[in-house]
Order: structure tokens, then C-alpha cells, then sequence
């Protein structure tokens, strides 16, 4: 027997050869597999932090526009700090909130009262909206507010991926919120 039939006779049992096929194909999915199961990690918790800044941003707003008249520093600060029970488990750290209210008068100009901002939920002296500003509102609440005040809460925070496999670079979510007061009046910032 030659070596041309050896090699012809070693290929027809090759051709027939079951065994390894299973651990073949799934070392060629694998990786296939694990890009999907960390994309869907990193898209689910991206979802979860953006829907915990929009309910932070939320809670403080409606929380400030039950206020009955006036509404002291402290009591603002203690509000904010309800973000780190909603933001649980993730940090809030560099959670950036602007809590603001603005007067719209008849003609639908906006005008700041008073703003404060809270960086990681300590108050910061720079950075919120100065009084007497004007800041964009939606022409939806520039309809409803005319010669009223509306409490404009903002919260904003960058995610940074957990793994850096399937997106790399920081995403900034960021929510804001708008809110009538519920007696109608001005809330004074002591």
C-alpha cells in the first residue's frame, strides 16, 4: 500500500468522523455568545441608571412643588439626598442636580427666582442658574405656566460602561422635569 492510498484512506474515515464536531461549533459561537450576554448587562444597567435619574429628578421636583410657602436650605438639601436611596446600588458620586424655580410671565418670558445645585448631593455654590437668568422651557409648559412659577428640577449623570466591550466611552444621561406648585404661590428659598 502506498502512501497516495494511506492518505486517501485516512481522508475517508476523516470525512466520517463525528467525534469533536459539538465542542468545534461551540468554541465558534462562543464568542458570539459572550458579546451578546455582556451587551445585554451593559445595555440593561444603562437602562436602569437612566430610569433612576429620571424618577430622582422626578421625586425632587414633586417633593419641592408640595412646599406651602417657603422651603428652607436645609430641607432642600434633605430632598436631594433622597437620590442616593433611589439610585441604589449605583454611586451618585458625580450625580448632578439643578433644582430651580422660574416665573413665566404673561408674554412667556421665563425668568429664574432662585437655583440651587447639588454635585454628589452637596450643595455647590457655582454652577446653578443665576437669578434674574432666563432658561429654555418646553413651548408646552410656556402654554400652561403664563403668569405662574414652575419648579424646573434637572439631575444628570455620566455612565461609564462596566466591562468597555461592547461601547467604551462614557454615556451622559441626563432628565428634566417640570413641576406647577401645588398651592399656586411662590416658594421662598430661605
Amino acid at each position: 500500500m502506498g502512501v497516495h492510498s494511506k492518505l486517501l484512506q485516512r481522508l475517508r474515515r476523516f470525512k466520517h468522523a463525528e467525534a469533536g464536531v459539538a465542542a468545534v461549533e461551540f468554541a465558534m459561537i462562543l464568542p458570539i455568545m459572550l458579546m451578546l450576554y455582556i451587551g445585554m448587562v451593559e445595555g440593561s444597567t444603562l437602562i436602569s441608571m437612566d430610569r433612576k435619574v429620571q424618577t430622582v429628578s422626578g421625586a425632587v421636583g414633586d417633593l419641592v412643588a408640595r412646599i406651602d410657602g417657603n422651603i428652607s436650605a436645609s430641607m432642600l438639601n434633605d430632598y436631594v439626598k433622597i437620590a442616593s436611596g433611589i439610585m441604589t446600588p449605583y454611586p451618585v458620586d458625580n450625580l448632578e442636580q439643578i433644582v430651580s424655580q422660574v416665573y413665566v410671565n404673561n408674554s412667556g418670558q421665563v425668568t429664574v427666582d432662585w437655583s440651587k445645585r447639588y454635585l454628589g448631593q452637596t450643595p455647590k455654590a457655582s454652577g446653578a442658574h443665576a437669578s434674574g437668568s432666563s432658561i429654555p422651557l418646553p413651548p408646552e409648559i410656556l402654554a400652561i405656566a403664563k403668569g405662574q412659577y414652575v419648579i424646573v428640577t434637572e439631575a444628570a449623570l455620566s455612565y461609564s460602561p462596566l466591562y468597555g466591550i461592547v461601547f467604551d466611552t462614557a454615556v451622559n444621561l441626563s432628565r428634566e422635569n417640570f413641576f406647577m406648585p401645588r398651592f399656586r404661590e411662590r416658594i421662598v428659598l430661605n
